[in-house]
């Protein structure tokens, strides 16, 4: 799994690109604070390569946590910049600073 940031010299915003290799995956998705967790707007696409990859446009100085739900299930970034614990899920979610 993979972050990329690239931030806008023109705008307030970084475009983070997520990528995850799933090879057996039907859908993957990335839901965070940044898409009110809403799996309908936060579909990767699967490439040839079998990865699935998304750009999303968020605003940077901010913190995000997030996760993936890989075929139904939650799986955290492995490379996130923080982890932070999650009472209602009973878990960490991954924390993107940008």
């Amino acid at each position: 799994m993979a972050i990329t940031k690239q931030y806008l010299k023109t705008k307030p915003i970084c475009k983070v690109t997520f990528t995850v290799p799933a090879d057996e995956a039907e859908t993957v998705v990335v839901v965070g604070d940044f898409n009110s967790w809403d799996p309908e707007t936060g579909d990767l696409k699967k490439m040839k390569n079998g990865n699935f990859k998304g750009t999303f446009d968020l605003p940077k100085d901010n913190s995000y946590e997030f996760r993936y739900i890989i075929d139904g299930s939650y799986i955290n970034e492995e490379s996130a910049d923080a982890y932070q614990w999650n009472d209602f899920a009973g878990a960490e979610n991954a924390v993107l600073v940008v």
